[in-house]
Parts: structure tokens; C-alpha cells; sequence
């Protein structure tokens, strides 16, 4: 596949999951200006890229990947408090269960379990794509997920 085809792919999936990339980058950053940069400079990166995509059935994983990334790098800039995961307008009744405070309990968390379980219950991604989009194996990602669970379960008993 030659470069203009992998550019035309890589702007097509920008423009089909721009709300997702700002959703997820609002919900590390929780400001409108720092999530709309972290989009536009991984929309930037990944087309300045694209002829680095190996497989393009990953090419999706791959902008992920690249706005996640974008998303920890202004999370390193800044202090750990500046970057947890909250709530997205109106999940706190959902997360409020029998006086049971999850969002309390998943920030507790790691960064890295942190994203694991938003890739895997609030994007639905699979395993493997979490895995692709982390650059790290498949038990990892399973093991890493499984202790988070096992974390939220002990905090919230």
C-alpha cells in the first residue's frame, strides 16, 4: 500500500474517532485546551507517520496508540495529580453503586491499570488491541487487568 493510501486511511479514521481521541484525552487531562492540543498533535504525528505503519488492519490501534501517548507525555510535563482518569458527565450515579465509590477505588490504581480498564470497559477494546496499543504482550495486558480487578474488588468490600 503506497503512502498517499496510508495518509488517506489515517485521515479518514482521525475524522471518524476524533470525539473518542478527545473524550479519552479529556478524561486524563480534564481540560478543553490540553485535550484539543493532545488531538490536534497526535493527528499531526500520526499523518507525519504514516508511511510507518506496517499493517494497516492496525491502523486504528495505531492513532490510539499514538493519542495515548501524546497523552502521557503531557502527563510527564506535569504533576501526578494533574492527569487521573475522571468521570465522564453523568457516570457518577453509575458509579456510585450501594455507596460504593469506583472512581474513588480506580484511581487507587496505577496510570497504566488505570488505562487497561478504560481501554477494556469504556472503549470496549479487546485484549489484543489493548495489548497492540501498549506494545506489550497479550498475558501482560490479561495479568494486569486481572490484578486492577482484583485491587478494585479488594477496596471495594
Amino acid at each position: 500500500m503506497g503512502y498517499k493510501s496510508k495518509e488517506a486511511l489515517i485521515e479518514e479514521i482521525l475524522i471518524a474517532n476524533y470525539e473518542k481521541y478527545y473524550h479519552m484525552a479529556f478524561r486524563y487531562v480534564k481540560n478543553d485546551a490540553d485535550a484539543l492540543d493532545i488531538v490536534q498533535e497526535g493527528a499531526y504525528k500520526a499523518i507525519l507517520k504514516c508511511d510507518s505503519l506496517k499493517n494497516t488492519e492496525f491502523a486504528e490501534t495505531w492513532v490510539y496508540r499514538i493519542m495515548l501517548n501524546e497523552v502521557y507525555g503531557l502527563c510527564r510535563k506535569h504533576s501526578p495529580e494533574f492527569c487521573e482518569i475522571s468521570e465522564i458527565e453523568g457516570e457518577s450515579e453509575a458509579l456510585n453503586v450501594e455507596g460504593l465509590d469506583l472512581k474513588k477505588a480506580i484511581s487507587k490504581l496505577s496510570k497504566e491499570e488505570q488505562t487497561i480498564l478504560e481501554m477494556r470497559y469504556y472503549k470496549d477494546m479487546k485484549l489484543t488491541e489493548v495489548a497492540e496499543v501498549l506494545d506489550t504482550n497479550l498475558s501482560t495486558v490479561k495479568s494486569k487487568l486481572y490484578r486492577a480487578i482484583e485491587k478494585l474488588r479488594m477496596d471495594l468490600v
